[in-house]
């Protein structure tokens, strides 16, 4: 047999993985236990050829000296599985748009405060903050028709009436799918889930893509955001953080559920995803539950 064609891959050692594993998890609070090391190892392989190393001690090397900052980077967003769509789990979505904004905006107008923010954290390619724009929107039209403020309203009427202000943030750990969010056009396959009312008043048909409308694109700013760190958005009302816990360990995650709980406004509500709980986790938060949706309140120790 001849010895032509590709070298063979290096081989991760233990030693290696503990030590790639450990400058992981201390970048992004990322985890990867026994169940994902065969993922991890496939990632860190594809970014050893890239870079043209030939170890993975040396790859390690490479992501810790200064030179090595984009590359650290590149890696941490190619261990982010990015899946995401418009209407990701209904059950959910509707205790968002039909119990949940609908009891905000109650108390918000009742103490005369109209701005209302919302998190997408880990947003990927911006269907979720875009989908939560679309039901504000939908939520405040709907709430104005049984409760009309005694304001003139202009014509044409715009997305969020008059007095309020709606700020959707959406922010990921990967610059490439803040660049798709930002950008906000989607092809035919992606728009599945969107039924042809919201695709009529959202969206622009732009060739054979799906072009978010302007109004609602302005609705909605998109971020880089690692959650590792403590600086994060302040005082939102709403937070979605999705299919994004289950990527950090036990340790991780309580961290981080106390986070929001400092980032959320008093009785705001956090989203996870349908696989993912807070049960056991902490007692800053209680379970709202409808139908099939469940969501957490923030918990307030009244005077």
């Amino acid at each position: 047999m001849g010895t032509s064609g590709a070298a063979p891959a290096p081989a991760l050692t233990d030693a290696e993985l503990k030590l790639l594993q450990a400058l992981i998890y201390q970048e992004c609070g990322m985890h990867f236990d026994e169940r994902r090391t065969h993922f991890l190892q496939d990632r860190l392989l594809r970014r050893l050829k890239e870079c043209h190393v030939d170890s993975f001690y040396s790859y390690y090397r490479l992501l810790i000296s200064d030179a090595g900052k984009a590359e650290l980077a590149q890696l941490l967003e190619n261990l982010t599985v990015n899946e995401t769509s418009f209407f990701r789990n209904r059950a959910q979505l509707d205790l968002f748009h039909k119990y949940i904004l609908e009891d905000l905006l109650r108390r918000k107008q009742e103490r005369r405060d109209f701005s209302l923010r919302f998190w997408s954290a880990g947003c990927s390619t911006g269907q979720e903050a875009y989908t939560m724009a679309m039901q504000v929107a939908d939520a405040l039209a709907y709430y104005y028709m049984r409760n009309p403020l005694p304001v003139e309203t202009p014509s044409p009427k715009p997305l969020i009436p008059h007095p309020w202000k709606v700020e959707i943030l959406a922010s990921d750990i990967s610059y490439s799918v803040l660049r798709a969010g930002q950008d906000g056009t989607y092809n035919e396959n992606q728009m599945a889930s969107v039924d042809y009312s919201y695709r009529l008043r959202y969206f622009d048909k732009v060739g054979d893509r799906y072009a978010v409308k302007k109004a609602l694109k302005e609705v909605v700013h998109f971020d880089f955001h690692n959650l590792k760190t403590e600086y994060l958005p302040q005082r939102n009302d709403v937070i979605f953080c999705r299919n994004v816990m289950m990527y950090f360990d036990e340790a991780e995650q309580k961290r981080l559920i106390h986070k929001f709980y400092r980032c959320l406004n008093p009785d705001g509500y956090l989203f996870v995803g349908h696989a993912e709980s807070l049960l056991g986790m902490t007692e800053e938060f209680q379970m709202v539950h409808r139908n099939s949706g469940t969501a957490y309140q923030r918990i307030e120790v009244r005077p």
